[in-house]
């Protein structure tokens, strides 16, 4: 008799993240509510990050768990080789120094089940989420998301799909897309096949070292201008108003790698 297949597929792409990946496993190993896959995807580090998840996954024999790697320096090549290996009907992206509640894959699997969507999008918070400022901001998030309802709010960390959505959208990479921000792009490929959605209750905690960014971040016109673009208008905003700006300014996707923290 066959084990019934999982309902998710987690996948951590990690580059050097001994310092923080644990509190993302122990994450993994708390999920509570439904089944799933972690896919852990090792680019190329040097610190020992894939023993210590070793060590901790030992103590969690119930977690299924793939070990792969992935040669080519990059969190999108990451992403793309633990993609290759899904066969569940969700995936979620989850990055190595964030910290996810136990309900984090049911709550995302019930906004997903009706079939009405074909992504969800947690909410970033960087305090206690069930603190005054936490809930303001679980509910300020929530409203953007309603309001802007055809744009990106988090980056991939905080990005769940149907996969088979996420498929036909051709995946985490795209060939014509070779800057940062490509959580954004994602979710422009993604709109594409359907609606996302969100709520208070599907949140995440990453790192505060994300302040440390600048030199991946958009320009405050960029991002406003993002905002404004009508979503039929959205590919040129990308592909060719926003990628000149970013070529010129050398914004390509392996200033990710070379980080300030």
């Amino acid at each position: 008799m066959t084990e019934a297949q999982p309902a998710w597929s987690v996948i951590v792409p990690y580059y050097n993240e001994l310092d923080f990946i644990e509190g993302t496993i122990r994450s993994a190993i708390a999920q509570a509510g439904t089944s799933f896959r972690l896919i852990l995807v090792d680019n190329k580090s040097s610190d020992g990050t894939e023993d210590l998840c070793r060590r901790i996954l030992a103590e969690a024999p119930q977690v299924d768990v793939l070990y792969l790697h992935e040669e080519r320096p990059g969190h999108l090549f990451a992403l793309d080789k633990g993609f290759s290996a899904v066969t569940t009907p969700y995936v979620c992206f989850w990055d190595a120094d964030t910290v996810y509640p136990p309900h984090y894959l049911s709550e995302a699997e019930r906004l997903l089940e009706d079939g009405r969507h074909v992504a969800a999008q947690a909410v970033d918070i960087y305090c206690d989420p069930e603190s005054a400022e936490g809930k303001r901001r679980r509910l300020r998030m929530k409203a953007t998301q309603c309001l802007l309802s055809r744009q990106g709010h988090i980056g991939s960390y905080g990005q769940c799909f149907r996969t088979a959505a996420l498929r036909a959208a051709g995946g985490p990479m795209s060939a014509d897309w070779g800057y940062v921000l490509y959580d954004h792009e994602l979710m422009q490929r993604i709109f594409k096949q359907g609606n996302a959605t969100g709520s208070t209750d599907l949140w995440c905690l990453p790192s505060p070292r994300r302040g440390a960014n600048a030199h991946v971040r958009w320009t405050l016109w960029e991002r406003i201008l993002y905002h404004a673009t009508p979503f039929a208008l959205k590919d040129w905003f990308f592909y060719r108003f926003l990628a000149r700006r970013f070529d010129r300014r050398r914004m390509v996707q392996e200033n990710l790698r070379v980080r300030d923290w």
